[in-house]
């Protein structure tokens, strides 16, 4: 009895360990990012940096307006397409599809949330790519290269879908039964049931899943990179290139020791984006709580 309360009392405290370790590392992260960032914020005022679109590092300008604007553009899009084709995949796959379908399903879903983003992005690039210069593109403007926000925003939006499924079907699962079978004996059609009871019931975790969504929508670097045309120019529309703040990070990290600031407009444009990703948590977890306090 006194060896199983000891092994108990131990793995709590590693847990605790364990946990703390976390929140620390989270915290390094933060002072380290804006510690390498100093240099530059030293020298030039926030609101230009954000809001300047003047990119010339070799000239000493750190405009990051054309950065921001692409990143949220293409995680605008992407969320866009993916939101309803998943949640109609998920309420399909999880409410009508027979369980030999789902079968088959689900492992396809597996299989594609671990693809690679390299791989979406030679499929953008050997496919999308080529549709938006020669079909779409012309139905608004003379020309256009075909890598775009509307590329980047596609390509994302299809490697965000296998996981907003995966995610909402193991939510819509978790659902009683009872609560369905409840609906339905009163004479609810089974979309009156998914709509004003699953839905209902599944909302915090939705909301919890496309945050999670948004999140890796945000850090994609690879396939971005690979279809977006990487322009540091503010898009003015989904014809034009675009750059966001991952594949800028990417495409220039090896060449920030040659120029005077580079190091540190860099270890900024991280910063922004880590900055980003936990203001973006911390108000879905807001929501969540008031959402929670509704029901």
């Amino acid at each position: 009895m006194d060896y199983r309360i000891a092994k108990d009392k131990i793995a709590g405290q590693v847990m605790f360990i364990m946990t703390i370790a976390s929140i620390l590392l989270v915290i390094a992260m933060t002072i380290g990012l804006f510690i390498k960032s100093e240099p530059i914020l030293s020298q030039y005022h926030l609101w230009d940096l954000l809001t300047e679109s003047n990119w010339r590092p070799m000239e000493g300008k750190f405009g990051f307006l054309p950065f921001l604007a692409g990143t949220f553009w293409c995680t605008v899009l992407a969320m866009i397409i993916a939101l309803p084709i998943s949640l109609f995949m998920a309420i399909y796959l999880t409410e009508y599809a027979h369980r030999r379908i789902r079968k088959y399903v689900y492992p396809l879903l597996d299989i594609l949330a671990g693809l690679p983003s390299v791989i979406y992005g030679v499929w953008g690039s050997l496919l999308i790519v080529p549709f938006i210069s020669k079909y779409v593109a012309p139905l608004f403007i003379d020309f256009s290269s075909g890598y775009t926000v509307l590329a980047g925003g596609i390509v994302l939006g299809v490697m965000v879908i296998p996981l907003l499924v995966s995610l909402f079907m193991e939510i819509f699962d978790n659902i009683s039964k009872e609560l369905r079978e409840a609906s339905l004996s009163l004479g609810a059609t089974q979309w009156q049931t998914i709509k004003y009871v699953v839905l209902r019931k599944a909302r915090p975790g939705m909301i919890a899943a496309i945050v999670l969504a948004l999140s890796r929508t945000l850090g994609e670097t690879i396939a971005v990179l690979m279809v977006c045309g990487n322009l540091a120019i503010v898009p003015g529309s989904l014809l034009d290139a675009c750059y966001p703040i991952p594949a800028l990070i990417a495409n220039n990290y090896g060449e920030m020791l040659s120029v005077p600031l580079y190091d540190s407009a860099l270890m900024f444009a991280a910063f922004l984006l880590f900055f980003v990703v936990v203001i973006l948590n911390l108000c879905s977890r807001i929501v969540l709580l008031k959402v929670k306090g509704d029901f």
